[in-house]
């Protein structure tokens, strides 16, 4: 690898040298904005454009072929701030356009709806440059490889950078091919997992000194890792959060509790309107990154729930309850689907686009709505110079608890209630008289499958009927939808149109969803549909000589490499929501292949848990499946659905549940139904107890 990123890096210099230039081009009418055709908000946000854009599909790619093109392909998605900058400075410039539009075939693509071309074009550009985000600008060689690229460019730059590439593939084309090959090894290299060979054995896992060298990283004043930008990272916390309650370890369940507080009390958490933003500027999670994206909401919904149920802190309740008003009303479609995020802009009182202009605020306003109450408002809220973000505006924090504002300010818990009830209110309405933040009002199926999690998550604490109506609402959606005749997943909705063939990330995160809905329910609709996915997950994304899935199936079109999803990120990765997904189905259908895979895949990434922790937290999730006792809790009788629902409420991580109110020959039921009565199993590698009738006597069972 070492000689890869050498040359990698003696190829990116030559290219930077190189500082000839040819006369701006005539702007060429050869194609037209093809984007108008698209149902992607993102790529629609471009039809207008100057700049002669094509979607990623066959036609383009053959096209670049035949032209013999070097291929521009700029990746962003709709709430990406910088991406809508790059717009306005370069894309919609008619000098941009034209030199765009003459030498190159340029390619949008909504990193949401296509997230295996983007992990392509984002390895090659960390490849080259050693870090990427979005935008994301790429030039290929006409078959797909990429040879430059990087992130957001400034107009003058990216016209620099256009011209120079096209003079070299002119002037000398063997080099961008001979470092495109060079590139793909790098690329091909990045997300291939190594089998391992090593004896199979979790016991020994380090567990204890991995969390003690990754706690070296956490910001113990503010909560969540000690740097900025800091995103909230719910897979990491709620990881850590089952660590600390195994381990009776109270410096890592501070260190949650801290996380979580600040994070409900920072300018991240929207105190008016509900829901997260993407992440913080700052150390102490006051200036967010405006936008607002369906799959941090919902993890967040569910981490949230599992700390109520140990701490029973309002604090999470409060924001688990706000957050899901936040997604009903302004994420939720009438076919009961999800929508996939809010942008970070909107339009100022000036007229432009403006990162945050729906949700701040100035004194002056405040003071005019509140009144007699802007005082105590302006002490919950740091209406301060803590609270003071830009041009005299707010971005709304807390510091303290209700506690401490109605000792301060001598008033009731439920005079501050109102209060605070009122605020959001009277603010909300307010607030939505302004231009509101762009819409991405497309439906994956993957996001929306975390979403039903959370619903879940949260139906399980609270026991709200309604979050266990709406999970259903769009699961069903998804089977309805989504789920084709051949047992294949689509990955994306909009308008009524369900498009793109499924990713890996889909079906773990679909079967996930549908597991947990079966725990509430006790409907075999769910379970069955679930193990159904697994089976087509294999015949379609499996690598037997690793096994572990493909991000991609195998159906779908070749791109530069087909690899595999495994490290977690903001979301957990792919395989490690299918191994984890695997163990428990392993358990409910009796399936050995599933139970095999499971270990199997664990064992293939655990080398790279020690370095790297914090990207592996779902992966040490399941290990602690297997390093621990791992319950199967079965409750069979007529009144199954009111002992689950009293198990669900609890903090068990360790347990899967299953349940049936009459006789069943699913593999955990057979011969448990008993005429009359309602009994509880409690069993732990195929040993079980004596069936009882009491919650708490199952509870003792399990430690």
């Amino acid at each position: 690898m070492r000689s890869i990123f050498f040359y990698i890096f003696i190829t990116t210099l030559f290219f930077s040298c190189n500082s000839s230039k040819k006369e701006t081009l005539g702007n060429s009418n050869q194609y037209t904005n093809e984007l108008i055709n698209e149902t992607s908000p993102y790529l629609l946000q471009h039809a207008h454009n100057p700049v002669n854009w094509k979607a990623w599909n066959t036609e383009t790619l053959q096209q670049a072929k035949d032209e013999k093109k070097l291929m521009i392909i700029s990746v962003g998605y709709s709430a990406c701030h910088w991406c809508h900058v790059m717009e306005k400075e370069s894309f919609e410039d008619s000098t941009v356009a034209s030199v765009m539009n003459k030498d190159f075939i340029s390619v949008k693509v909504d990193r949401e709806e296509r997230p295996d071309v983007d992990q392509i074009y984002i390895n090659a550009v960390q490849l080259m440059t050693g870090s990427a985000g979005w935008p994301l600008n790429v030039i290929t060689l006409p078959d797909g490889r990429p040879v430059w690229g990087g992130t957001y460019f400034r107009k003058k730059a990216w016209i620099n950078s256009l011209e120079k590439m096209q003079k070299l593939y002119d002037e000398n084309p063997q080099k961008m091919i001979d470092y495109a090959d060079k590139l793909e090894e790098g690329i091909k290299s990045m997300d291939l997992i190594e089998v391992n060979t090593n004896e199979l054995n979790f016991n020994d896992f380090p567990t204890k000194s991995t969390v003690k060298k990754w706690s070296a990283t956490f910001d113990n004043k503010y909560g969540g890792p000690n740097r900025a930008p800091k995103f909230m990272m719910p897979n990491n916390l709620n990881y850590l959060l089952r660590y600390g309650i195994k381990h009776s370890d109270k410096q890592i369940q501070d260190y949650v509790y801290l996380t979580l507080d600040n994070i409900a009390y920072g300018g991240v958490y929207d105190h008016i309107g509900g829901g997260f933003a993407r992440y913080s500027t700052d150390m102490k999670w006051h200036v967010p990154h405006f936008e607002k994206m369906l799959y941090d909401n919902a993890q967040l919904v569910s981490l949230y729930s599992q700390a109520y149920k140990i701490t029973k802190k309002l604090l999470y309740q409060e924001v688990v309850k706000e957050t899901l008003e936040y997604i009903k009303r302004e994420m939720t479609n009438k076919e009961g689907a999800f929508y996939s995020s809010l942008d970070a802009d909107s339009v100022s009182e000036d007229g432009e686009l403006e990162e945050g202009a729906y949700y701040v605020f100035n004194k002056k306003e405040l003071q005019l709505l509140l009144k007699e109450d802007f005082t105590i408002f302006s002490e919950y809220y740091n209406v301060n110079n803590y609270g003071k973000w830009e041009k005299e505006s707010y971005v709304l924090i807390r510091k303290k608890s209700d506690q401490e504002i109605i000792t301060e300010f001598s008033i009731s818990e439920e005079e501050l209630n109102q209060k605070k009830k009122d605020w959001r209110k009277q603010l909300l309405t307010y607030r939505n008289k302004r231009p509101k933040p762009r819409l991405d009002d497309k439906t994956l199926t993957s996001w929306n499958a975390l979403m039903i999690k959370g619903y879940v998550d949260a139906y399980k604490a609270f026991q709200v009927t309604e979050y266990l109506n709406i999970a259903q609402t769009n699961a069903q959606f998804l089977i309805d939808n989504q789920l084709q005749g051949n047992g294949a997943l689509n990955h994306s909705y909009k308008d009524g149109k369900s498009t793109i063939n499924g990713y890996l990330e889909d079906y773990a995160a679909v079967i996930d969803a549908f597991i947990a809905l079966y725990e509430v329910t006790l409907n075999d609709k769910w379970i069955s549909k679930a193990n159904e996915l697994a089976e087509y997950s294999f015949d379609n994304f499996f690598d037997e000589d690793k096994s572990m899935f493909y991000f991609t199936s195998k159906e779908d079109e070749k791109l530069v490499t087909r690899n595999f999803e495994y490290r977690d990120n903001v979301i957990p990765a792919s395989n490690s929501i299918m191994a984890k997904n695997l163990l428990i189905l392993s358990h409910h259908f009796d399936n050995e292949k599933y139970l095999t895979t499971a270990s199997k895949m664990l064992h293939n990434v655990q080398p790279e848990i020690q370095s790297y922790p914090s990207g592996f937290s779902n992966w040490l999730d399941l290990m602690s499946n297997f390093q621990d006792k791992f319950y199967e809790v079965v409750v069979v009788g007529a009144d199954a659905s009111k002992k689950i629902a009293k198990l669900n409420a609890r903090y068990l991580p360790n347990i899967l549940v299953a349940g049936s109110t009459s006789e069943s020959k699913k593999p955990l039921l057979n011969y448990r139904y008993i005429d009359g009565e309602t009994l509880i199993y409690v069993c732990v590698n195929n040993s079980c107890k004596l069936p009882v009738s009491n919650i708490s006597e199952a509870l003792g069972f399990i430690k």
